[in-house]
């Protein structure tokens, strides 16, 4: 009787090794889900990273009353344009008059019946700049045109003027002209214009109009000063004022004032701001029977640090200073609450803009005093205003490397770090054991093979019934 065997010569099962290896890699499965979960967690600490940069990022942009501070100018639009310089400018009121504006050195030609089949001839054009250079602008034959000429000019970037070939609009048969300007304004910059010299023309290019440069002529609170240019930064400390149009004997206003509504703005942004982290915190911390605080940020300690320190925030005394009517000073103490900023009972801030808009049409200087603080002579400090504490807390939170959420993070990727090498370690060993595991079955093999072979021989000589049995069968 021959000796009766399995799929394979052990009678184990084919996959065997790979049976016993799922076995050994239930640890790696069960630290891959835990490092899913902190990658969760930690893409949750970025995210709220995110909002106190957003924060931080405007704090820092109006952490000073000239930052903070939004001006607006009403003036005259049909005589000037102003531009405001928020860090230079002061509030006030001038009286502003245009007598005459600036003129660059200018000709106007002749005039021709075509600008590009006219012909002028060959030659040059001769003019001297107000530096007392001479300049020549050489015309060939391929350029003699009105537009040639003009071409040539302006091609040379140094030649300081600048032409342009013009429709009078008179409506003659010889409409077209040569318009050649000087490049700047001002009695500075007077330029002894064109002498023409061409030979061989079809129509001459002459001068038939020319004018002079001269400064602009201003009156500022009464006084006339000249400025060499029509836009002019140097009347007015933080203003660069566009003259459009001269107007003698008509007297305007320029008036630089605070512009309240961008104000409550910028603080209604801020507020709005703190929101967005307040409610991130207020997402996470609602907790019930079925949330997996694995997974989120729920009841995370730094969460409840940095939430509780917010909170202490709104309810620090500012100091405020103001003169008394002797002259002397006096200092007390206000909450950010007496602007219109509250905490509301679902853990949010509200902004009462109208509240904030009439303390600020009020005290405008205290106001600022509670935002951005102010420097006190007395102590020979800064007085940290709301933004400044604000900032600072901010900034405690999300610096690195030793911030309160960056600190929170790296705590989490460390863990994860480990993790990583457990694993790695892990995936060592099995691999050594499964590398172990196949050769001992391999041996195993082998053996009962042999076995199998000598039990064959046997039977077949003594015709005895199967000796070998299967391995894990009983006799």
């Amino acid at each position: 009787m021959a000796i009766s065997f399995g799929s394979i010569n052990t009678g184990l099962p084919k996959d065997i090794v790979k049976q016993i290896l799922v076995a050994e890699r239930v640890p790696i499965t069960k630290m891959e889900d835990r490092k899913a979960r902190l990658e969760e967690k930690s893409k949750l600490v970025t995210e709220l990273i995110k909002l106190f940069e957003d924060l931080l990022g405007d704090l820092r942009k109006n952490s000073s009353a000239k930052t903070l501070r939004e001006l607006k100018a009403t003036y005259d639009k049909d005589l000037v344009d102003v531009t405001i310089d928020p860090e230079t400018a002061e509030p006030g009121e001038y009286r502003f008059e245009i007598d005459q504006l600036a003129q660059k050195s200018s000709i106007m030609t002749t005039g021709f019946e075509d600008p590009d089949e006219s012909y002028v001839g060959v030659g040059y054009v001769q003019y001297t700049l107000p530096s007392g250079e001479t300049k020549d602008i050489y015309v060939d034959s391929d350029n003699a045109s009105l537009r040639g000429v003009a071409k040539l000019i302006n091609r040379d970037p140094l030649c300081g003027m600048r032409a342009t070939v013009v429709n009078d609009g008179s409506g003659d048969e010889n409409p077209w002209r040569l318009l050649i300007a000087l490049n700047r304004t001002g009695d500075d910059y007077v330029a002894d214009f064109p002498y023409f010299y061409f030979v061989d023309g079809e129509d001459d290019l002459e001068i038939d109009e020319e004018r002079e440069a001269h400064d602009a002529i201003v009156k500022l609170d009464g006084f006339q000063v000249e400025v060499p240019n029509n836009t002019t930064s140097d009347l007015i400390s933080g203003l660069t004022i566009d003259l459009k149009k001269a107007r003698p004997g008509d007297e305007f206003s320029i008036k630089i004032s605070e512009d309240r509504e961008a104000i409550v703005g910028k603080v209604s942004a801020m507020v709005e701001k703190i929101n967005k982290i307040l409610q991130f915190i207020n997402t996470q911390n609602q907790l019930d029977a079925k949330s997996d605080t694995t997974r989120t940020l729920g009841g995370d300690v730094t969460l409840q640090t940095v939430e509780s320190r917010i909170r202490s925030l709104m309810f620090e005394p500012l100091t405020v200073v103001g003169e008394d009517d002797e002259g002397g000073s006096w200092f007390e103490s206000r909450r950010i609450g007496d602007l219109g900023i509250s905490f509301q009972r679902n853990g949010l801030l509200a902004f009462d803009d109208k509240k904030f808009g009439a303390f600020l049409s009020k005290d405008f200087k205290q106001v600022f005093q509670m935002l951005v603080g102010f420097w006190n002579s007395e102590t020979d400090g800064k007085e940290s205003g709301f933004v400044n504490k604000l900032e600072n807390l901010t900034s405690m939170v999300v610096k690195k490397p030793e911030g309160i959420l960056t600190n929170r993070k790296q705590g989490i990727r460390t863990t994860m770090d480990q993790i990583d090498r457990q694993i790695e370690n892990r995936e060592r060993i099995i691999s050594k054991k499964e590398s172990m595991l196949k050769d001992k079955f391999a041996r195993l093999e082998e053996t009962i093979s042999r076995l199998k072979a000598q039990g064959a021989g046997l039977a077949s000589m003594q015709g005895a019934p199967d000796v070998v049995p299967k391995l894990g069968e009983s006799q």
